[in-house]
């Protein structure tokens, strides 16, 4: 029987989250130890529109935030020190992270190029000890190899190490024990979420719900009134439930792909344009089923000539928003479609995927549109659950 129990001990799901925080900054320390202790913002320079790239802890807690324009950034942090990006420096510092954490995980996935990784080392024991040690020698390795101090947690999901590494940023680690999921995460704001889009946010403050303990005392039926089908995935959020596997390096990288073929071929621009927001609007749904949302859009061409063009759009807010990837979808087309020839079939593929961002707008106007725009796509997903997908359509689709 004990030797029963401790085979079921090691094989419960052991998540490590590992977080070098502020991943921009802390690689540009590396490179200049003088920026050590001082205010620290990454930002374009000589744009007008310039945002805030990255910051520094200290440069955060005078209000600084990414996407924020570096004008605003500049009044709020006087004394912060600006520095242009450097994306190629920030990418090959995260290939020799990796490189670093591979030997102690067999499935490793990189969430994104700022420094967030999930180890599953679930029956690593015998080689390497507890998923703790395991953390702790992997924080111990990174500062000594790379001077970055990284922060790591371990929990029995992804879910549940991501919310843990929020708590302890921007430095510290954070143990979440099997079955401690719900009482660990109730205490929490609903706002530290990961996967917890900001219109779900907004809602359940409507109902004076803002601890995640408080949204887990609603069964799934009563979450199912105002949310509906998004409902057991409040539900299983609420309590810390996620069977999401850490994602190998190797495997293919998500991604939601549609296509058209025109039945003739054609040049005209309401025709081209109404296609291509319903292939837009085919991702959204697609990646709000999946609880997803894109970072970047491709669009493919494939002209009457047999001419193929790609071209793509990104956007630093991952977004499921209709609307939004619409936005992306005509800038793709706009960089792919310098041809007169007519097109004879056209592809859409969303990647780059992650949660919803769930980080409300700092300035009202934009979170007014933003929230417009979200409670409008809220409200066509309920229709057209009660109704079928083709219950409501939009203009553009009309005219495509």
């Amino acid at each position: 029987m004990k030797h029963i129990f401790e085979h079921h001990m090691h094989n419960e799901r052991k998540i490590i989250h590992l977080n070098v925080a502020d991943f921009a900054v802390a690689v540009e320390r590396v490179c200049d130890i003088r920026l050590r202790q001082r205010p620290v913002v990454i930002a374009a320079a000589g744009s007008a529109r310039a945002v805030v790239y990255d910051m520094s802890d200290e440069a955060y807690q005078n209000g600084v935030r990414k996407d924020m324009p570096i004008k605003r950034a500049q009044r709020l942090c006087r004394d912060a020190v600006i520095l242009p990006p450097h994306p190629d420096r920030y990418k090959r510092a995260m290939q020799t992270l990796c490189k670093q954490v591979l030997p102690y995980a067999p499935l490793l996935e990189v969430v994104d190029d700022n420094g967030h990784l999930f180890m599953d080392v679930t029956g690593t024991h015998r080689l390497f000890g507890p998923a703790p040690d395991i953390g702790w020698r992997v924080g111990k390795e990174v500062r000594r190899s790379m001077n970055l101090a990284p922060i790591w947690t371990v929990a029995p999901n992804k879910l549940v190490a991501k919310v843990a590494s929020r708590l302890v940023k921007p430095m510290g680690e954070y143990i979440v024990a099997a079955g401690e999921e719900a009482s660990f995460l109730a205490p929490r704001p609903i706002t530290l979420l990961p996967g917890l889009e900001r219109v779900d946010i907004l809602h359940l403050w409507d109902f004076n719900i803002t601890k995640t303990g408080e949204m887990a005392a609603l069964s799934l039926e009563q979450l199912a009134v105002p949310f509906g089908k998004k409902a057991l995935h409040l539900y299983e959020l609420a309590r810390g439930i996620d069977s999401s596997p850490v994602q190998p390096q190797s495997a293919t990288p998500p991604a939601v792909r549609f296509s058209h073929t025109f039945t003739d071929d054609t040049n005209e621009v309401r025709r081209v344009a109404g296609v291509v927001y319903w292939l837009a609007e085919q991702a959204g749904i697609a990646l709000r089923d999946q609880r997803l949302a894109a970072r970047r859009l491709t669009i493919f061409l494939h002209y009457t000539d047999g001419v193929h063009v790609v071209r793509q759009a990104t956007t630093k807010r991952a977004t499921a928003n209709d609307f939004q990837l619409f936005d992306l979808a005509r800038i793709a087309l706009k960089r792919a479609w310098t041809r007169r020839v007519r097109l004879r079939h056209i592809h859409l593929l969303c990647d780059r995927l992650t949660f919803p961002p769930a980080q409300l707008e700092l300035f009202p106007a934009v979170r007014h549109a933003r929230e417009k725009r979200e409670k409008t796509v809220t409200a066509i997903d309920l229709i057209r659950q009660r109704f079928g997908r083709e219950s409501i359509k939009t203009g553009r689709r009309l005219a495509a």
